[in-house]
């Protein structure tokens, strides 16, 4: 059942640091307490997926109605997962079938639809993100492997091929309101995260240096930045990209063993995700100000949470994803920021000034990103 637990946090960070509410979602109604947020847009509406009396279901949450569960395509057998929602309160991600799984858009007034899958698929498809303009992005099965598709209502679905040298393996997992896509690809050597448009086509991202030929775009923002993970010297680590200034290396936490994962990005350049730290697992907020954080640094002990992994940013510096609460069960959260957490508009400025579920069949820890849900 949905939860109001939230804490205001005291001045324990130093003053620089962000300091942030935290609200634990709660679950479904029958579920065994476990609730997993991945995706949240600017009116603070949040997606995801949550233990129900039956399955697993995709759910839509608000602070005004709470946690809805938003069912599954008809001839499922409860399990659905959604994973990004727009402006415009649409939600996108997967759900069993009555022939395998599928991409779904759902909307408030038309409920779930089934986007079907490309030419010669095996009844199989994931819709992983959607941008204020409805276009819809993911991966589907095809005749000859798996590719990257581009969705509209008035083109339907659409195959984004994979990047030369490639074995017919593409994943798109974000994308912007100029409709500029972002995903991973098979190519001539290993794996790489990608930058697609429809007037340059698809662009290799390549690596971080040292690494050995892997990488994969996750989020992208509306000036072009791209976030995601790559192998780099020592281990797997977060990036950032952009056009000015190719891909920089964003670290991880203290005491971690050289791992970390980029989830999304906003508008204002702060990114979130997961890395290593000397305890296990810990989400992040990295911005160009403050670098990498730990964002349970940010939130007050006496909530009793412990976040795992942050898998979304929205404009107004909200963070969603998934940690431990008191009580030791694995729930979804809001991370709310005070008044102290948001940068006066000479802060955005300089910030943006200052830069210029994909593959868990391609690479270990994938399952870290929303992209690599599959429902089967």
């Amino acid at each position: 059942m949905p939860v109001a637990l939230a804490a205001t946090l005291l001045a324990a960070a130093p003053a620089s640091a962000a300091s942030y509410i935290v609200t634990d979602l709660g679950d479904l109604p029958g579920g065994s307490a476990v609730s997993i947020a991945t995706g949240i847009n600017d009116a603070g509406q949040v997606v995801g997926f949550s233990s129900a009396a039956t399955g697993y279901r995709a759910f839509l949450w608000s602070a005004a109605t709470g946690m809805r569960d938003l069912g599954d395509l008809p001839g499922g057998y409860d399990a659905s997962s959604a994973t990004g929602i727009n402006d415009a309160g649409q939600v996108v991600g997967t759900s069993s079938a009555a022939t395998g799984s599928r991409g779904f858009l759902w909307s408030a007034a038309t409920g779930m639809r089934d986007l079907g899958d490309l030419p010669g698929g095996g009844d199989y498809s994931i819709a992983n993100g959607i941008n204020d303009a409805g276009q819809i992005v993911g991966y589907s099965s095809t005749a000859t492997g798996t590719r990257a598709f581009l969705w509209s209502a008035a083109t339907g679905m659409q195959k984004l091929d994979d990047l030369p040298g490639g074995d017919d393996r593409s994943y798109a997992t974000g994308i912007n309101d100029a409709g500029q896509v972002v995903g991973t690809s098979a190519a001539a050597t290993g794996n790489r995260a990608f930058l697609w448009s429809a007037t340059a086509g698809m662009q290799k991202l390549d690596d971080l240096p040292g690494g050995r030929d892997y990488s994969a775009a996750t989020g992208i923002n509306g000036a072009g930045q791209v976030v995601g993970s790559s192998d780099a010297a020592t281990g797997t680590r977060a990036f950032l990209w952009s056009a000015t200034t190719g891909m920089q290396d964003l670290g991880d936490l203290p005491g971690g063993r050289d791992y970390s994962f980029a989830s999304g990005i906003n508008d204002a350049g702060q990114i979130v995700g997961n890395s290593d730290a000397a305890t296990g697992t810990h989400a992040f907020l990295w911005s160009a100000t403050a670098g990498m954080q730990d964002l349970n640094d940010l939130i007050d002990t006496a909530a009793g949470f412990t976040l795992a992994e942050a898998r979304g940013i929205n404009a107004s510096g909200q963070i969603v994803g998934y940690g431990s609460n008191a009580a030791g069960q694995k729930r979804a959260f809001l991370l709310t920021p005070t008044a102290a957490a948001v940068p006066e508009p000479a802060t955005w400025a300089m910030m943006l000034l200052g830069f210029g579920v994909v593959g868990g069949a391609m690479r270990r820890r994938a399952a870290a990103t929303p992209t690599t849900v599959r429902i089967a």
